[in-house]
C-alpha cells in the first residue's frame, strides 16, 4: 500500500478525533494564570500604598527657568490682552457653613384685592362685564340618536327667544336649556339657517334677562373683547376668557358656504359655540362659531377664534322668529350622505350622494327623484358628499335651472330642476 497517497484527513472512527479536529483535552495552564493574577494584585496594592503615602512614582526634571509645567506655554505678546488671574480663595464656597440670607426667614407679603381692569376708556371692568352678561348666557344640551352634545346660547328677549349656532342643535331629538341659576328648561327649535350657522330656540319661561346687542360695525382691530361659554362642556359652564378683536370682515369658507366673521384672540373651545363675544361695554357684538383647528384643520392652533357679527345675528334672528326661515336661501329639496366605499365595491354604486330624503314639495320630487337614488353631479360638477353638494347648492340662486345626473338601477338619468327657496 502506497502511504504517500494518504491524506491528513482523520479517520472518522478515531477515538481522539471527530472531523473538526482533535478532541483530546488541552493541557492545563491554570498554574501560570494564577501566578500572573497574584502578581498583578501585588503590584496594584503597592501602587495604592505609595499613592496614600504621597510618594511620587515619576518625577519631572526641574526646568532651570522655574516652569514645572510639562506643557509648552507661549509667552503672550504685547498686543495680547493681559491674563486674568483669579484668587483661588474667592472661588471657594464652604458648603458646611452656607451664607445667611438675613435674620428673618422667607415670608409672603400681604396682597391687596385685585384692581379692576378697565380695558378701554369709558368701558366696564372685566368683573362688571361678567356680572352684567352672565344672566343672559345659557348652556345648551342636545340629545341625538348617536349621543349628546353641548353648546352655549344667548337670551335675545324676555319672551323666551335664544340664539345659538345651527351646528349645535342640527339634527337634535331633544334640546334643553340651562339658565345661569341652574334651572333646566325644554326648548323648541324656532328656525335654523345653516348658511349663517345661526339658530333660534324658544323656552316657556318668564323673567329672562336679555343680552344687550352692540354694533359690530363699530369694531376696530385692537378693541378689547371677552367670550363667555361652556368650554369642553357643562362642567365648566360660565367660563370667561379675555382677548382682543384681531380682525374684522374675515371671509371664512366652511362646508361650501362663505361667512364674513370677526376674528378674536379670546380663547374659544368646543362648547363655546353659540356663546357671546362681548365688547368693553358689556354688549354682545358677536356669536362665537368656530376656531381654527375645529373646522379648518386638525392643527391645535390657539388664539384664532371667529364670531358671527351682531349685525348678521340681528338680521337672521328677526327672520327666523318672524317666519321660521331666511329668505333667499337656495334649496333643491334633497338630503343625503356619501356612498361608502363598501357599497361602491360590492353594491356597484357610483360615488355620489345617496339620497335619504326628498321633499315632496320640491321640483326634484315632481320630476321623479326618490330616496335611495344617487345624485352624481350638478351642472357637470361631481358631487360625492354633503359638503360638495352644499357648495354647488349655495352657488345657485332661487329660481335658477340646474342640470343634475341621477343614478338608479344601473342607469344614469339627466334632469332639469328649478332651485327652490329653503323654508318657503
Amino acid at each position: 500500500m502506497n502511504h504517500d497517497n494518504w491524506t491528513n484527513s482523520p479517520d472518522p472512527w478515531d477515538r481522539d478525533t471527530y472531523q473538526t479536529g482533535s478532541t483530546t483535552p488541552p493541557k492545563n495552564h491554570g498554574g501560570i494564570i494564577a501566578m500572573l493574577l497574584a502578581l498583578t494584585i501585588c503590584l496594584s496594592g503597592m501602587v495604592s500604598i505609595l499613592a496614600l503615602m504621597k510618594v511620587p512614582l515619576f518625577e519631572t526634571p526641574e526646568d532651570p527657568t522655574g516652569d514645572t509645567s510639562p506643557l509648552s506655554i507661549q509667552t503672550p505678546k504685547e498686543t495680547d490682552p493681559p491674563a486674568i488671574v483669579r484668587d483661588p480663595g474667592t472661588m471657594h464656597i464652604d458648603i458646611t457653613n452656607p451664607p445667611q440670607i438675613g435674620t428673618n426667614s422667607i415670608t409672603i407679603n400681604r396682597s391687596e384685592q385685585g384692581v379692576d381692569n378697565i380695558p378701554q376708556a369709558g368701558g366696564l371692568s372685566l368683573q362688571d362685564i361678567y356680572t352684567k352678561c352672565i344672566p343672559s348666557v345659557v348652556s345648551i344640551s342636545c340629545e341625538y340618536y348617536g349621543g349628546t352634545s353641548t353648546g352655549t346660547g344667548v337670551i335675545l328677549s324676555r319672551e323666551g327667544y335664544i340664539v345659538t349656532n345651527a351646528h349645535v342643535v342640527e339634527g337634535a331629538m331633544t334640546i334643553q336649556v340651562i339658565l345661569t341659576g341652574g334651572t333646566v328648561l325644554s326648548a323648541d327649535l324656532v328656525g335654523m339657517d345653516k348658511v349663517s350657522d345661526l339658530a333660534v330656540l324658544w323656552v316657556d319661561y318668564e323673567n329672562l334677562t336679555p343680552a344687550e346687542l352692540g354694533d359690530s360695525a363699530a369694531l376696530r382691530v385692537g378693541d378689547a373683547a371677552v367670550a363667555i361659554g361652556d368650554p369642553l362642556g357643562v362642567a365648566l359652564r360660565g367660563t370667561m376668557t379675555e382677548g382682543i378683536i384681531s380682525g374684522i370682515n374675515r371671509d371664512i369658507t366652511v362646508d361650501g358656504r362663505t361667512m364674513t366673521l370677526i376674528q378674536t384672540s379670546a380663547a374659544l373651545n368646543e362648547g363655546n359655540s353659540g356663546g357671546p363675544l362681548i365688547n368693553c361695554y358689556g354688549q354682545v357684538i358677536g356669536i362665537n362659531t368656530m376656531k381654527i383647528g375645529d373646522y379648518m384643520s386638525t392643527a391645535g392652533v390657539e388664539g384664532l377664534g371667529f364670531a358671527i357679527p351682531s349685525t348678521t345675528v340681528q338680521e337672521i334672528a328677526n327672520q327666523l322668529i318672524g317666519q321660521g326661515y331666511v329668505s333667499g336661501r337656495p334649496d333643491l329639496g334633497m338630503e343625503g350622505e356619501a356612498v361608502s366605499l363598501l357599497y361602491q365595491l360590492y353594491g356597484r354604486l357610483p360615488s355620489g350622494l345617496y339620497l335619504t330624503q326628498v321633499d315632496e314639495d320640491s321640483d326634484a320630487y315632481a320630476k321623479g327623484i326618490r330616496e335611495d337614488d344617487v345624485l352624481v353631479s350638478i351642472n357637470g360638477v361631481r358631487v360625492t358628499n354633503s359638503d360638495e353638494y352644499e357648495a354647488q347648492l349655495y352657488a345657485c340662486t332661487v329660481g335658477q335651472e340646474v342640470t343634475v345626473v341621477i343614478y338608479r338601477n344601473g342607469r344614469q338619468y339627466e334632469l332639469k330642476l328649478t332651485v327652490g327657496e329653503a323654508g318657503a
